[in-house]
This record gives structure tokens, sequence and C-alpha cells, in this order.
């Protein structure tokens, strides 16, 4: 087209002032100054006598705005409509028209007439207008799943040209189907300002995947970048297809707990009033969607319900379980015994679930429960047993204590590591602890007591030999035994060398050698005796049966 014009606008230049010129475009701003250039601003030849504007009319009528002379400094302005306060010229000789608007749209000449030549230059001026930003009106409260629903209207106003208007779902662009998308455009424009404003309605038909979808629009327009509006999200509005049953108390759940059931629903919007089946019992809950059980038991296990109020059929169910424990030990509290009789330890339990059972005596962990049949004292201690399940534990303990008289096990003797004294050991049992009395006096030295065993040392200088009595008693009876002690000067006087218990296994050798000469001695007089005999009394078995006989008997 604009060939089309250059080759006209040359045309008629060559046949009026035999010289050509083609038609330029410029480009102008809606409400700002617009420049319109002469000859892109080579229009100063040699001789120049003057620069002249003019313009085409509405009507297709000539009309002048303005002349410059070449020696003035002023330009005149000869046009008489709306330019007359609008239009100066630049010292380029361009044309300045303030406050540009649409009526501006048309061609512009300059005539640049010189001594030499006389030069036409037209240039055809656009103005354009950026839109205002796009803006999503008369928007649906709600979309209808699977219907086609007028979603809103996107409007981009006070343009030129006319912005063009797209509708985008997620950042990506909608196509008009027909069917389930329906884009419908127009254009206004605006009688005073001419203006054009661009609308677009969006029918839509929703899934239920669109909850989440941002709608938006954008406009795009020959003057700059994209412009977007606002996203926006609308309801999508679909019956209930499911129902759903919550337990929202803590797990497990115990007796005396309070236990909120929570029925929902996927419908939008949701229904808001339910039916709760509590154990075969309707209970109807209006305006809400949860139902609570105070201080549940363990009777109150079992099925539970909910539904639609106008749909039973459509229902969820959950299972509530309460957790119990009922635990009983015996025996509890304190328990005395005496020593070698028997204990019986009785747990009996009754649990939800299966139950751990765990044992302590005196805060240490045991493998499994002593034997009680035959009590000894280190039997005696702080026994705990727990029992637990989930969310559930209960301690129950017995305090054994095992009496018993006293009883000495083993009383010893031996010389200190200087050889200086004698330390006397007497070793014990029974409960409650046996107090110890000797029977000379000496040091006591550590006493140690465990698991009812009584541990007690003496030290003595004995200074000739003696017999030392170790009597231990408590409130139920008590026990004494003796042991011969030695004089540490006798036993350096005879063998320094030997200790006490040596000198005690040479006495002890002594006597059975003596023993066995006597034994010897008898046998020998009874076998002499026995052959005499024999000899003076004929008829008689051989002597030496008999003696050997008596021989055997006696050893």
């Amino acid at each position: 087209m604009q060939s089309l014009i250059c080759l006209f606008g040359a045309f008629i230049a060559a046949a009026v002032f035999q010289t050509g010129s083609c038609v330029d475009t410029v480009i102008g701003l809606y409400g700002e100054t617009i420049e319109v250039p002469c000859n892109n601003g080579i229009n100063k030849p040699d001789g120049l006598i003057f620069t002249k504007w003019k313009y085409v009319k509405d009507d297709g009528s000539p009309g002048d705005l303005l002349v410059k002379q070449a020696q003035k400094d002023d330009a005149t302005v000869s046009a008489t409509d709306g330019y007359k306060s609008r239009v100066s010229i630049a010292a380029n000789s361009s044309l300045l028209i303030t406050q540009g608007s649409l009526v501006d749209q048309r061609v512009f000449t300059c005539m640049v007439v010189s001594l030499t030549n006389l030069e036409e230059h037209s240039v055809e001026l656009k103005v354009y207008k950026k839109p205002s930003a796009p803006v999503i009106k008369n928007k649906a409260k709600g979309l209808e799943n699977s219907k086609l629903t007028q979603l809103g209207e996107c409007v981009a106003e006070s343009a030129n040209p006319a912005a063009n208007l797209i509708w985008m779902k997620n950042n990506q662009p909608l196509v008009d189907d027909g069917k389930t998308i329906i884009i419908t455009s127009a254009i206004t424009k605006d009688p005073v300002t001419g203006l054009s404003s661009t609308s677009s309605r969006l029918q839509y038909t929703a899934s239920k995947e669109d909850v989440e979808s941002q709608f938006t629009c954008t406009a795009k327009h020959v003057m700059g970048s994209d412009q977007v509006s606002a996203p926006e999200t609308f309801p999508i509005h679909y019956p209930t297809e499911k129902v759903s049953l919550q337990v929202v108390s803590q797990s497990p759940i115990r007796e005396g707990d309070d236990v909120t059931l929570k029925c929902q629903a996927d419908g939008n919007p949701p229904p808001t009033s339910f039916n709760f089946n509590i154990k075969g019992k309707k209970v109807t809950v209006m305006d809400k969607d949860v139902y609570t059980l105070t201080g549940v038991t363990r009777a109150d296990t079992g099925v539970y319900k909910c539904s639609l109020l106008d749909n039973d059929v459509m229902e969820s169910t959950q299972m509530v379980t309460v957790s119990f424990l009922d635990v009983s030990l015996t025996p509890t509290g304190k328990v005395l015994k005496k020593h070698g009789e028997k204990l019986e330890v009785s747990l009996e339990k009754n649990a939800s679930t299966e139950a751990k059972v765990t044992w302590k005596k005196d805060n240490h962990k045991l493998d499994k429960l002593p034997d009680f049949s035959n009590l000894t004292y280190s039997d005696a201690g702080l026994y705990v047993c727990d029992v637990s399940i989930e969310g559930i534990k209960h301690s129950l303990s017995f305090e054994l204590t095992v009496e018993g008289g006293p009883k000495i096990m083993r009383l010893t003797k031996h010389r200190s590591n200087d050889g200086k004294h004698k330390i006397l050991t007497c070793e014990a049992e029974g409960s409650p602890k046996p107090d110890v009395q000797w029977s000379v006096n000496g040091t006591n030295d550590e006493t140690t007591y465990v698991n009812g065993k009584a541990t007690y040392k003496l030290t003595v200088v004995p200074s000739k030999n003696l017999t030392v009595s170790c009597q231990v008693t408590n409130k139920l009876g008590h026990d004494m035994r003796d042991i011969s002690v030695f004089s540490l000067f006798e036993e350096h006087k005879s063998k320094p060398e030997k200790n006490e218990d040596g000198a005690e296994q040479a006495k002890v050798i002594v006597g059975v050698v003596v023993g066995l000469s006597l034994a010897a001695a008898l046998v020998g007089l009874i076998y002499w005796i026995c052959i005499k005999k024999t000899r003076y009394e004929p008829g008689k078995r051989p002597c030496h049966t008999e003696c050997a006989v008596l021989h055997t008997s006696i050893i």
C-alpha cells in the first residue's frame, strides 16, 4: 500500500511541480506532542525562501497550517480550525502537534521553496495508544461440573489500534472448540475519542480438577509487551460422590478418652449436615460434621458409620477400638517370709491386645521372676512388675523380706601378714542381721552383710593357747562355734617356721600313728592266744582260719 502511495505522490509531484516525493509513515503517541519530520530532517537547501506545512482535511480538500520564512525567527500560523493552537515548527522544520489524538491521523505535507527549486514531502501520521490493563468482569460465582457456563468477560479499553485478547488457564491459552470452550470477542469505539475497547466473553465447561485452576486474560498490542489481568479462581460445583469418616482423636484410644468422629463429603459446596450411626443408633447432626463420644469404655469398641442426610447408601465406616488393661498382682505391699519357705506369686492380666510384662528387682531388670519355692536370704528385695500395651502402662510391686535365725557357716583363723596377730573370721547367715559376740577381747575389723550373709572379723594377740567362741544372735535365735587358737609365743618357741595350722596337722598325724600301733599290738595278741588254744584242744579247726576272720573284723 505504501508503495502505491509513493508512486501516486510521485506522479502528482511530477505533474504539478516537476519534482517527486513519496509518502512516509510516522507514528505518534496519543495525548503527547507528535513530531512530523520534513524530508527526514534534510530540508534546508541553498537559497531557502520559506517552508510551508499543509494537510488534507477530512473532506479531502487541502488546508494550510503554517509558513516559516527563512529570514524570520517565528512562523506564521495560517490554520483556522482546531490546529490553530496546536501546531508549531521545530528548528529542523518538523511539524509539532500538541495533544495528539486520533483526528490527527491524516497526511501532512512539507513544502520547501528555494531560489532554484520547490519540493514537497508528504507524511502519513498514525496515532497509537496502548490499552488499559485487561480486567475480567461479570465473573461467575461458580462453575458447574461438566456444564458449559459463562466464566466472565475480559475488557481492554481505550486503545488504538484495538487490542487482541487471549484467554489463559494456568498460563496456557484456551482455544475455542465450539463445544466445551466458546470465546466471543467484540470491538467498540468511543464516539468522542475514537479509541477502541475490546471485550471477550468466555464460556467454559469445568471439571473437578479446575478447583485450583487460575484463569487470566492477556492483551496483545503493537505498542509494547503483553498485559495480563489478575488471576481468578472459581469454585467448581459438583455433587457428592464419596463420604469419608475419620477418627480425629489421639491414638490409641483409652478408656475415659473423648472420641471425635468427623464425616466429610467430596461434593462442592460440601454438605454441612450428616447422619451418624452410633452402634446401630442413628444420630443426625445439623450444620456440623462432627460427633463426639465422651468418656468411652471398652464396651464402645465397634463399627461406626456416617452418611448423607438424603442418601443413607452413600456412607463410610470406621472401626473404633478402645484399649484397656486390667492387672492384678498377688502378693503386693510388704511380704514377710521365713528362710526356706515357699512364696507363690500370681499375675493376672486382661488387655485389649497382648501385654508386655517386665520384672525388676531393686531397680535391676530381671530376665524372669526367680523361683521362690525355697526362699533364701538373697531373694529379699523390692520387686516391680511393669505391664504395658501401647499407650497404657501399669506398675505393681511387692517388697519381700526373708527372715531366719542365725547359723554359723564357718569359723576360721589365720595369721596376719606381719605375723604379729591372729585374725578370726566368723561367717554366719541370718535375718535380721545377727549381732556377734566373741569370748575374748580383740579388735573388731570390718563387718559385711549382704543377702543375709554376715562376715565378722576379730584381730587378737594370744599370749597363751585359747579356745575362742563366736556367738551370733538375732530376734529369732542364736548359734555358737568354738575354735582353738595357739599362743604366738608357743609357736615361735617350738617351730617358728610352722604356722598354726601346721601344728594342728602334726598333732593329728601323731594321733593316727599311735592308734594304728595299738591296733596292731591287739591283733598280734589275739592271734597268739588263738594258736595256743588250738594246739591244746584236739579236734578243733585250724586256728589260723578263725584268727584271720578275727583279724579282718578288727581291721
